[in-house]
């Protein structure tokens, strides 16, 4: 074995946007930000759903769960991203990088899973409204929550150990913000076929399954709407999904534009199209953690009803 190609790495060098000193300010003050309105928007979901008995009910013990998530998910990496905004030293230990790497796909496979759980529960209530109560009865809901969870946690442990037993050579330079796991596998000196195919077979699984369950739960949705012979409640029907459905085009499209954008490198300087995509992969962090509260607060009313007794609550009490 060539030892010398080889090293113990305690650490990794995250490249952000070095050499951007600039921008690196100017990121920091708008990611900032966002993370305090992402904090704020979805701790106030969370405090509205425990406080307000009329919301005790399956989809909203989901957008429970789904705000929880994006406060969790946006922790992973956001805090640290702001840091080395700041800081000359932009280095994460390899056990920091390992727990990164598994905190950040564990929460991003379970949304995944969240929401296909929530076209479900929608398709359920619109188009089998009488026995709703017995398919989303609360062991059914509350199982289907910690479901998603346990999945996202076994995906995430799964290919994070397999990632940090690859060996890996003197470079440690992650060309990310964050330790996103696949590029960190692209840093090792062996074969990662055997870890790309497991990525594949996740991604089936845990990104395109959910997806193909939200796209025909939505389409039976859609039928079983414009049977509705009202336009009262044809409309009334829309508005109890729509709020989800929007936040699962903005999910997913975030993604699709991610992967499927095209790459122009001979037309365009290498440096600068790296550049943004690191950027475009930043705020697709934070994007759909932020617009979550805002898109149920705007699109809801049960929602905004709930806002809006718990502020008059608050100031009566003053």
């Amino acid at each position: 074995m060539e030892w010398e190609n080889q090293t113990i790495l305690v650490e990794f060098f995250l490249k952000g946007l070095s050499g951007y000193p600039r921008l690196e300010l100017l990121f920091f003050v708008l990611i900032f930000i966002m993370y305090a309105v992402i904090l704020l928007g979805n701790a106030t979901l969370i405090l509205i759903n425990i406080l307000d008995p009329h919301l005790h009910t399956p989809m909203y013990f989901f957008l429970g769960n789904l705000s929880f998530l994006d406060i969790c998910y946006s922790t992973t990496s956001i805090p640290s991203t702001l840091v080395s905004f700041l800081s000359e030293r932009k280095t994460i230990s390899f056990s920091g990088c390992a727990v990164q790497m598994f905190l950040g796909l564990a929460m991003g496979t379970t949304e995944c899973v969240l929401l296909g759980v929530m076209a479900f529960d929608r398709y359920v209530a619109i188009c089998n409204p009488l026995r709703y109560p017995i398919i989303m009865s609360k062991d059914a809901y509350v199982s289907m929550a910690a479901g998603s969870w346990i999945i996202g946690a076994v995906n995430s442990a799964v290919q994070t150990v397999f990632v940090v037993q690859l060996p890996f050579c003197r470079n440690n330079i992650i060309n990310h913000f964050s330790c996103e796991i696949l590029a960190v596998m692209k840093l090792a000196c062996a074969d990662i076929s055997s870890n790309e195919f497991i990525m594949l077979v996740a991604t089936t699984l845990f990104i395109l399954t959910p997806l193909l369950l939200i796209i025909v739960s939505y389409m039976l949705i859609i039928v079983s709407i414009f049977k509705i012979s009202s336009s009262e409640g044809r409309s009334k029907a829309f508005s109890t999904c729509s709020a989800h459905l929007t936040v699962v085009i903005i999910f997913y499209g975030t993604i699709l534009f991610m992967y499927m954008k095209p790459k122009s490198k001979e037309t365009l300087n290498s440096d600068d199209l790296d550049a943004t995509d690191k950027i475009i992969s930043m705020f697709y962090g934070v994007m759909a953690p932020m617009m979550n509260p805002l898109i149920y607060s705007l699109r809801n009313k049960d929602v905004k009803e709930a806002v809006k007794h718990l502020v008059r609550r608050k100031v009566f009490n003053k």
